[in-house]
């Protein structure tokens, strides 16, 4: 790692409002926790999840905290992962905290992605996802891919009316993003639907679909998200706890967790057949690849 190119992931204590990648900041009960790499359209490096997990963690460990919105600085929520940027981190070695695995620096191949990804994609968003407060999504813009995740892994998900969504990965051959709800949150034949064409969908098709709580106009976003913010905290925070806890709780009894393992499992799969045949773990696809593709999917 280049300690010059790459920071390292920041600590709860250096979160503050202009910090890269990740800001944080409180405004009476509720936390508000902003992904903050807009000229890469808030593509998620190791360094952005860690500051993100330390986020979490702050915005839980603080008393005065009884909701958190997940949001983004910049024209987008997120492009996902990132797979081409000059900050991209993908041989840079942070303490698990999701998992307990080997570091993935020194491993090679199937066993580095595998050590890699189970801890800083499918780990960090189940361990998100169990937070014991509430955590709303405001959307805006695109949200691809790794950007599903993220917001998948929230409670509520509030979006713009400029916002749209894909999970275009099986273009690499890949049979959806690491976390994978798809099937859960769409319901099975629009799952497949949106990973067999890899088209985008609308904020308004998503909220028709049962993905997303709310569609406002962008400019009315923040607004609704502090409305439904307010109407939370009055709210003990024991009743909300609890009732994430109970719905989450039937979500795995219906088989999201044992669904996510396997999948997981064949996501590898397609990762080491890629490289098995051509070299190359992610089929011949790249940043600007992907964003060509995605932008003819939409026009088409």
């Amino acid at each position: 790692m280049n300690d010059a190119v790459i920071p390292p992931a920041l600590g709860p204590d250096e979160l503050t409002a202009d910090s890269a990648p990740v800001a944080y900041e409180t405004d009476g009960a509720v936390a508000y926790v902003t992904l903050n790499r807009p000229e890469y359209r808030n593509a998620q490096n190791s360094v952005m999840t860690y500051s993100l997990d330390a986020a979490f963690r702050k915005a839980t460990d603080d008393d005065a905290v009884k909701v958190i919105v997940l949001r983004a600085n910049g024209k987008h929520f997120s492009a996902g992962h990132d797979i081409g940027t000059p900050e991209r981190d993908f041989d840079t070695y942070y303490p698990n905290a999701a998992t307990l695995h080997w570091d993935h620096t020194g491993k090679t191949g199937a066993d580095q992605r595998l050590a890699r990804e189970i801890e800083v994609y499918l780990g960090m968003c189940r361990r998100w996802r169990d937070m014991p407060k509430p955590l709303i999504a405001q959307v805006h813009g695109a949200c691809i891919a790794g950007g599903l995740m993220l917001a998948w892994a929230a409670d509520f998900i509030v979006a713009s009316d400029d916002a749209f969504f894909s999970d275009p990965v099986a273009r690499m051959g890949i049979p959806g993003v690491e976390y994978f709800a798809h099937a859960y949150v769409l319901g099975a034949r629009r799952a497949k639907e949106i990973l067999m064409t890899g088209e985008r969908f609308s904020a308004q098709q998503a909220l028709d679909w049962g993905m997303v709580n709310h569609v406002v106009p962008r400019d009315e976003l923040a607004a609704k998200v502090d409305d439904i913010t307010a109407t939370m905290v009055a709210m003990p925070m024991q009743g909300l706890f609890l009732s994430k806890k109970a719905v989450n709780i039937c979500e795995d009894q219906m088989g999201l967790r044992n669904a996510m393992d396997s999948v997981f499992g064949w996501h590898h799969y397609a990762h080491s057949a890629n490289a098995e045949s051509g070299g190359d773990s992610l089929g011949g696809m790249d940043a600007r690849s992907m964003r060509s593709a995605g932008e003819q999917g939409a026009r088409g």
